[in-house]
C-alpha cells in the first residue's frame, strides 16, 4: 500500500537516508523503531511531502509521491500526525481539529461525521472543544493531533512519537486509540519510543540505525530479539 522503494534524503552534505525499503501494506500497524537521529522522522518528513526525497520512490497505491506537494499527498489518503503535536495553542479545539479537514472543505456533512467520529473516540474533546488547545494537558492536545490527523480522513496515517513526554496511564489510552484506528482499517506507520507497548500492537517493525533498516520482522519476532530487547525495551 504505502512503499519506500531505495529512499534516500540528505540535510546539506549530511545523509538521513541510506536507500531505505520498508513497506506499510494495506490494514497493517507498522512500527519503526531507533535512536534519537535514527531517520524515523526523516522518513515521514519525505513520505508526506515536507521534504523531497533525493533518490528513490515513494508509493502509495502504486501512485508516486515523491515530488508531490504536501496537501496533494494528504488528498491522496497520506496524513502526518507530526512529532511535537504542533498546534495552534491560542485557538480552540474545534478550530485546530477542522484544520485537518481542510482539504475536504467542499464537503461540510463528510466533515461533520467526521468531527463526530474524533468526539466519539476522545470524548474530552468534545467537553473541551471552546478551549484554548494550548489550555490542555498534554495527552488531551496529542488527542487534537491525531483527531486532527483523522479529519483529514487518512487512509494511511504517520504518527510521530505519540508518546512522547506523556504519563504512562496517558501512553496506554493514546496507544489504545492508535490501535482501535487501525482495527478500523486506516494503514497505520508509528514511530514510538515505547518499543514494547508499540510492538505489542503492531504487525511488523523495521528497526533504523544511521538511516538504513537494519532490521525488520513481525512483532512476535522482533520482541524475541536478543538485542532489540537490550536496545530499546531495556531487558
Amino acid at each position: 500500500m504505502l512503499t519506500f522503494d531505495n529512499v534516500s534524503q540528505h540535510y546539506g552534505s549530511f545523509r538521513a537516508l541510506h536507500g531505505v525499503h520498508l513497506e506499510a501494506r494495506e490494514g497493517e500497524l507498522v512500527v519503526l523503531l531507533g535512536a534519537n537521529g535514527a531517520g524515523k522522522s526523516t522518513i515521514f518528513l519525505t513520505a508526506s511531502g515536507l521534504l523531497k526525497a533525493t533518490g528513490g520512490s515513494i508509493r502509495f497505491r502504486h501512485q508516486e509521491l515523491a515530488g508531490m506537494k504536501p496537501s496533494q499527498v494528504v488528498q491522496r489518503g497520506v496524513v502526518l500526525c507530526p512529532e511535537g503535536r504542533k498546534l495552534f495553542p491560542q485557538m480552540s479545539v474545534l478550530k485546530n481539529l477542522m484544520l485537518g479537514a481542510y482539504v475536504h472543505r467542499a464537503d461540510a456533512a463528510g466533515n461533520r461525521k467526521r468531527l463526530d467520529e474524533v468526539f466519539s473516540m476522545f470524548p474530552i474533546l468534545h467537553e473541551r472543544r471552546e478551549q484554548a488547545a494550548g489550555s490542555l494537558s498534554g495527552g488531551q492536545q496529542q488527542m487534537v493531533a491525531i483527531g486532527r490527523a483523522l479529519m483529514s480522513r487518512p487512509q494511511a496515517l504517520l504518527l510521530d512519537e505519540p508518546s512522547l513526554g506523556l504519563a504512562p496511564l496517558v501512553v496506554k489510552q493514546v496507544l489504545e486509540a492508535v490501535q482501535r484506528i487501525n482495527q478500523a482499517g486506516t494503514t497505520v506507520l508509528l514511530a514510538e519510543q515505547n518499543a514494547y507497548a508499540a510492538l505489542k500492537i503492531a504487525h511488523r517493525a523495521y528497526v533504523l540505525e544511521g538511516g538504513r533498516i537494519v532490521l525488520e520482522g513481525d512483532r512476535d519476532t522482533l520482541l524475541g530479539n536478543e538485542s532489540v530487547r537490550k536496545a530499546y525495551i531495556g531487558a
